[in-house]
């Protein structure tokens, strides 16, 4: 029996974690019927079934649990000692993928990427920005960059800048002629943009004043799912929007917005860089973290 390859068993590993020959053959940057050749082809060499295919699914056989049960730690190791090897040898080299929401990508391209790039010109850096939170690990991401509170609980987390806070604004020309709220229940008497999450779920608008929490269904004629447009609309007078404060503040500052609710608008903690707590950092991801601290990009 001819022995397995590296590239045979990385292609395994990669199927049976993601337990998708697309989402594998997307990471490893190969097609999808060259990797269902090289796993029948492992399969032939070592005389057993290592996954079970059908038009829908692929998961892992009992024999191709034992295996990864045991190779996934020696490809981890061989990963670690050729990336150092690598480091050691000179110039840094690699692919860091980091997804996060719109307004964590561009907090890394303000505060972290451009220095990043100058410092290691060998690096690949492929960031992404969707609405949806993805699970980083499935879908072959290094780290993610969300809300502390999104992140899972399992995962390693560090801050990226400050605090941050909700804030509920509104145009002055929205605000003319009828009252500004002054408690979060009056906001049942205005035109709220209301806010529709990833999940399909309509957000709560929750707000904090001297230990009391409320969060509130509000209602409204207009529904959005992205925080810059839900701004937008506010500006242009269509009602009041609760959003992250960067997304407000040009307009705060120019006049255009007006908050209201201030005072039951506290700090929170803000976004984090996140990444799985049971693998060993890459040499890309580590340097990047390196970075962010050096730059006071995160005050862990």
């Amino acid at each position: 029996m001819s022995q397995p390859t590296l590239t045979d068993l990385k292609a395994f590993r990669a199927v049976a974690e993601h337990q998708s020959f697309r989402r594998a053959a997307d990471l490893l940057g190969v097609s999808r019927s060259s990797l269902s050749h090289t796993l029948r082809s492992l399969e032939r060499r070592l005389g057993t079934r290592l996954l079970h295919r059908t038009t829908r699914s692929v998961s892992v056989t009992e024999s191709g649990e034992r295996l990864l049960l045991r190779l996934g730690p020696l490809l981890g190791e061989l990963d670690t000692l050729l990336e150092e090897a690598a480091s050691h040898g000179g110039k840094l080299t690699g692919r860091l993928r980091i997804n996060g929401s719109e307004a964590a990508i561009r907090l890394l391209l303000q505060r972290v990427v451009p220095a990043f790039l100058a410092r290691y010109d060998g690096v690949e850096l492929d960031l992404v920005a969707e609405g949806k939170l993805v699970d980083i690990v499935e879908q072959g991401f290094d780290a993610g960059v969300r809300l502390r509170e999104t992140v899972p609980k399992d995962m390693v987390a560090m801050p990226v800048g400050e605090s941050m806070r909700f804030l509920a604004v509104a145009s002055p020309g929205y605000l003319e002629g009828k009252p500004a709220p002054f408690t979060p229940d009056e906001l049942a008497q205005h035109d709220c943009i209301r806010q529709r999450l990833p999940s399909g779920k309509l957000y709560r608008w929750e707000f904090q004043k001297n230990g009391q929490e409320i969060a509130v269904n509000v209602s409204g004629a207009l529904t959005l799912d992205n925080s810059q447009l839900m701004v937008e609309a506010a500006a242009d007078g269509l009602g009041i929007a609760y959003v992250p404060e960067p997304y407000a503040q040009p307009y705060l500052q120019n006049g255009t917005l007006l908050t209201v609710l201030e005072e039951w608008c506290p700090k929170i903690s803000g976004l984090h860089l996140y990444y799985p707590n049971n693998r060993h950092v890459p040499p890309c991801l580590r340097a990047f973290i390196d970075l962010m601290r050096e730059l006071g990009a995160s005050n862990k």
